[in-house]
């Protein structure tokens, strides 16, 4: 079953704050297994003034950061980890495969590899428009 959640919703799960919020609506979880978030990238976005001015591209840090908020999500949407705070701790395998760029619909996916305790590791892809944009394993601990 799917169930969407919106920015409302979101802003009481993630503690992200603009301009550090990096997706807009969840549109599909299960929680701790799966999630499924939207970004939609504009130029408007602060980090597009420097990077690079004429040639605006998301920096691939946000791209996994943007990746790390949509996991962080599945596991903090439980009743258990309301109010608590996922640490990003690590990323590996990470692949970039294509550019990000304003107009762009970044689908954010992350499934659940391992999650026990306090932490817990996520199997991530980036797509546009059924395109891999970027994937990676990534770490967090919940604290």
């Amino acid at each position: 079953m799917k169930k969407q959640i919106n920015i409302t919703e979101i802003l009481k799960i993630l503690p992200h704050r603009y301009p550090f919020l990096l997706i807009d609506k969840i549109v599909d979880i299960e929680a701790n297994k799966s999630v499924t978030a939207i970004k939609n990238v504009t130029f408007n976005e602060p980090f597009f003034q420097g990077h690079f001015p004429g040639t605006p591209i998301m920096p691939g840090v946000l791209i996994l950061e943007a990746l790390a908020q949509t996991g962080a999500a599945v596991v903090l949407s439980i009743e258990e980890n309301r109010g608590r705070i996922a640490l990003f701790v690590g990323a590996n395998n990470v692949k970039f495969r294509r550019m990000i760029v304003p107009g762009d619909v970044l689908e954010l996916k992350c499934e659940m590899l391992r999650y026990r305790s306090n932490f817990g590791v996520a199997k991530c892809i980036a797509k546009v428009r059924d395109e891999i944009a970027c994937e990676a394993e990534i770490s967090f601990a919940i604290q």
